[in-house]
């Protein structure tokens, strides 16, 4: 039997943006975050450089602005980029109040109070700004706000829910436009619940496991965005897709990323033969935003006929390495490269999905009541290409942003009733899941192919074809069986995959993250791509 459940807030995610929203959120709103597998299952927790904010008293706005202005090739709201950089700091002091350790550099205090904590430099910066917990800062952030969450008796921590739907007034043919809730999974019983809430937050992460290899964990699919457009919201800049510029490359590793700190602290990537290349490609070399690394290395891989290229940081003492880098020494010793004393081989991998839900400097949708924060969103901050810790930052500023929105509205947003069942009459459950996993190894292994690093015309139509094929399938599939994780993310997948081509063939110029061979010029004008869902694009929920 599903059930209903009521709360004042449902936040769909529970990662950086979401739980710093839920603790953020006044104390007496019933809180829901859900985790649709285990709540350290997000890119939160892998995330291993740092957060970037102005922190020094040598840096200033001014410089952290500029510098995120010039990464993203044009293409970045500067409104956005200000609002972001100025709010820096006071969310870096929240993280601080709540307990986050991270690493300090007593060298650097000074007795009249000063900053204490160990800054680092990664590529596109100009100054030492990234903050961080040795090199695994997602985890000692997650943690901390993890624990800090579980003391609040307000918050409840739902994990296995897998948001199958949007509920809102026109999908049940009411007057308005509003969010009132989500169908969601419960995977434990196999039942499809309904959660009514005053305020939804979509705090889901990126969609990087569209591509055959990517950094992220498994549960980036792009949900919340494939949601938000079914129930009526733009979605912008979705051509932009980072690719990490170095993923260990081992046959047993996976998704496992080298932290961009590693070249900020001196590491060189060399050919096979040893011989160093980055300078032939940008006077900044090792240090070059993430797009011009990535597409040197991809350049690089496919003229040699190479697997691999090499990161190497052996030069540096054996004890600077450890204290800088434990989980990265750690984890390739466990695969026998000792990076003390051997280069780390490495790859370019699908990382982070620039582009997403169009939201305001609040996180408000074009549905009200609907925010989205995070990876999920689009908010102008990273124009054509994400310069390396800001996304962290965004998570916080955005999410106490919209909880001071939120909080504003209380008094004026009723708790939505009468919500109906989620419908599974019709459905019945599936001996085909071989189906599910044939798709969507398909789905990904096109992407990679024909909406990677470098692109062409042909490569895109061919990519659009075949994702409105897929689609045709996944939705017979999705209209007769019972829904599971892996069919709900399968049709997500596809959806934004969708989304992602269109925006490419819509870009008719190389611009940051987006590189056609058929274009290979910028255009003067730096233009987002927006797309807006018709009206039969807005597919409603079984009910």
């Amino acid at each position: 039997m599903s059930q209903h459940f009521q709360h004042d807030v449902l936040v769909i995610g529970s990662g950086a943006a979401g739980l710093t929203l839920a603790l953020t959120l006044p104390t007496h709103l019933r809180i829901a975050v859900l985790s649709k597998g285990n709540l350290a299952n997000g890119s939160t927790y892998w995330a291993q450089g740092g957060v970037a904010a102005v922190l020094d008293d040598t840096d200033t706005v001014e410089s952290h602005v500029a510098d995120t202005l010039d990464a993203g090739a044009g293409l970045c709201r500067e409104d956005a980029v200000r609002f972001t950089v100025e709010h820096s700091r006071e969310a870096i002091q929240w993280l601080i109040d709540q307990g986050v350790p991270f690493t300090r550099d007593d060298e650097t205090a000074r007795e009249d109070g000063g900053f204490e904590f160990h800054l680092t430099r990664e590529g596109g910066h100009s100054h030492r700004r990234i903050i961080h917990a040795a090199d695994a800062t997602g985890a000692a952030i997650f943690n901390t706000l993890l624990e800090q969450a579980r003391q609040r008796p307000n918050v409840e921590l739902l994990e296995q829910r897998v948001a199958v739907d949007l509920i809102t007034e026109r999908k049940l043919g009411l007057d308005g436009e509003r969010c009132l809730g989500a169908y969601v999974l419960d995977r434990a019983r196999g039942e499809v619940d309904t959660f009514s809430a005053r305020f939804v937050i979509l705090a889901t992460g990126g969609a990087a496991k569209v591509y055959l290899y990517t950094s992220n964990p498994d549960g980036a699919c792009g949900d919340g965005i494939a949601m938000a457009w079914r129930a009526g919201c733009r979605v912008g800049n979705l051509e932009f897709n980072q690719f990490h510029p170095t993923c260990l490359y081992h046959p047993q590793a996976k998704s496992f990323l080298v932290t961009e700190a590693v070249r900020g602290e001196g590491g060189l990537l060399k050919l096979p033969n040893g011989e160093r290349f980055m300078q032939r490609f940008d006077e900044r070399a090792e240090l070059a935003p993430r797009d011009i690394v990535a597409r040197a290395i991809d350049h690089e891989m496919k003229r040699l006929g190479i697997d691999c290229v090499y990161l190497d940081i052996s030069h540096k003492p054996a004890d600077f390495i450890k204290s800088h880098f434990p989980t990265v020494y750690e984890r390739c010793l466990g695969f026998g490269i000792d990076i003390t004393k051997q280069a780390i081989p490495v790859v370019p991998a699908a990382h982070y999905t620039c582009g997403g839900v169009v939201v305001d400097q609040h996180g408000r949708t074009d549905v009200p009541g609907l925010y989205a924060i995070g990876e999920t969103s689009f908010t102008g901050l990273h124009g054509a290409n994400r310069m390396a810790s800001n996304s962290l930052l965004e998570c916080f500023v955005y999410a106490r942003s919209a909880c001071a929105d939120i909080a504003q509205q209380l008094a004026a947003i009723d708790m939505p009733s009468d919500l109906p069942d989620w419908d599974a009459s019709q459905v019945t459950d599936s001996d085909e899941d071989v189906i599910i996993a044939h798709n969507w190894d398909e789905l990904r292994r096109f992407m990679w192919d024909y909406v990677g690093i470098v692109r062409t015309n042909k490569r895109l139509q061919r990519a659009q074809h075949r994702v409105r094929l897929l689609q045709d399938e996944i939705d017979e599939f999705y209209s007769n069986y019972k829904v599971s994780r892996d069919l709900i993310e399968l049709r997500n997948l596809a959806l934004v995959a969708e989304l992602m081509i269109s925006s490419a063939m819509q870009r008719h110029e190389s611009r940051g993250l987006h590189y056609t061979l058929d274009y290979p010029e910028q255009l003067a004008e730096a233009r987002d791509t927006i797309l807006t869902p018709l009206p039969q694009a807005q597919s409603s929920v079984a009910c």
